[in-house]
């Protein structure tokens, strides 16, 4: 089989038609299987969808020759009955007008059962997983919205399977170093090559935490996506709370040679969030920004309450004056496994932190200058709905 272009889809290359009819289809992906053929050939779901495309279009015809046959058997036996000219040819000039409607009719039908057809053959094949199945553009306005729709539909399957091959295949690279890692460990352990000191013991459970926390990460980030992640919402003080976690991080701060500190702007106290997750934020990105910082930088945790028309907000930023993001990095920064070559995270933590804002009808945004530092900018509303 001759290698397909490179690519995870090589959607802009020509596509090879698919034998059955029903639009394009992509050339080979590179995760297909050597053995298998490419394009899948049809399973039980094109089965299905052509069984029913055949099943409608029989019961269309059927429809068809019963509206031309009965009123030929109408004019025939009036014809028997009154045996006068003029009213067979005034039934016979209404046949005609019956006919030439009938025919109209197929004509308009037969435009529309077309793109039909192939909407119908596309459809079996995206229930067999060839998530790559389009329908082309229809000529029939009737038809185009749906072919439109279903091709929209195929589209975000195809980038939801990509995303979770994609998803996998990082999820095993995070997961193979630290594996690896205590694996050697303890056959060194096993073979005596090692002795089992608690230094060494406690450098495996660090290596077992790095795991936990990536799964944990990975739960968490489960849940906010599929919308499940349940808030436990209570009055909070956001100001406290940053400090709270500039306090918890002081000594990570002081061990890297950074200066980190809160800032607290005067204004109401309490908003009703949900601590927990609202903390797990600001942690994620104060430790990125220690992460990142160099010996003698400074990071600054602010956070202000506002009163508005809108009801109460809060704002939380984090600024240093590091090394910044390179522009490129920068439209990535939410996104999974999304990291610079030099961190040592698992690549999820604002990917969590912007879903939990989100979860609270927050947003959260970063501004970058390489040489000039990062500012990451959370706003949240108020949850209590009677103070809105």
């Amino acid at each position: 089989m001759k290698p397909p272009p490179s690519g995870r889809w090589a959607r802009h290359h020509p596509a090879r038609n698919w034998p059955h009819g029903g639009g394009k289809t992509a050339q080979q992906p590179e995760w297909w299987p050597p053995e298998r053929s490419w394009p899948p050939a049809p399973g039980p779901g094109t089965q299905a969808w052509s069984n029913f495309g055949r099943l409608v279009f029989r019961i269309f015809f059927v429809m068809a020759a019963v509206a031309l046959i009965v009123p030929f058997l109408v004019i025939a036996a009036v014809t028997f009955s009154s045996g006068g000219w003029s009213t067979v040819a005034l039934i016979g000039a209404g046949w005609l007008l019956l006919a030439l409607a009938v025919v109209t009719v197929l004509r308009v039908t037969f435009r529309t059962a077309v793109p039909v057809g192939r909407l119908i053959v596309a459809a079996g094949r995206l229930a067999d997983g060839d998530y790559a199945a389009r329908v082309e553009t229809s000529t029939s306005r009737t038809v185009q919205p749906v072919v439109e729709s279903f091709n929209r539909m195929a589209q975000q399957l195809e980038n939801a399977d990509e995303n979770r091959r994609h998803l996998l295949a990082d999820i095993n690279h995070e997961l193979r170093t630290p594996l690896t890692v205590l694996r050697g460990e303890l056959e060194a352990i096993a073979d005596g090559v090692r002795p089992a000191t608690p230094t060494q013991v406690r450098i495996l459970l660090d290596d077992i935490a790095v795991v936990e926390r990536l799964l944990g990460d990975l739960q968490t980030l489960s849940l906010t996506e599929d919308g499940r992640l349940a808030l436990r919402t209570e009055p909070t003080n956001v100001g406290e709370l940053a400090a709270d976690v500039v306090s918890g991080l002081a000594g990570d701060a002081a061990r890297a040679g950074v200066v980190l500190r809160a800032v607290t702007e005067e204004g109401p106290e309490e908003l009703v969030i949900d601590p927990i997750r609202i903390r797990e934020v600001i942690s994620n990105v104060v430790i990125n920004a220690l992460r990142a910082a160099r010996p003698g930088d400074v990071v600054v945790v602010e956070s202000s309450t506002r009163a508005s028309e809108r009801g109460l907000t809060a704002r939380i930023e984090v600024r240093d004056n590091g090394a910044g993001i390179a522009p490129e990095l920068l439209p990535h920064v939410f996104e999974r496994f999304g990291k610079g070559a030099g961190s040592s995270g698992s690549g999820l933590g604002l990917t969590i932190s912007k879903r939990l804002v989100e979860a609270h009808g927050g947003t959260i945004e970063i501004d970058s200058s390489p040489g000039e530092g990062t500012t990451v900018r959370v706003d949240l509303p108020d949850g209590d709905p009677d103070r809105r």
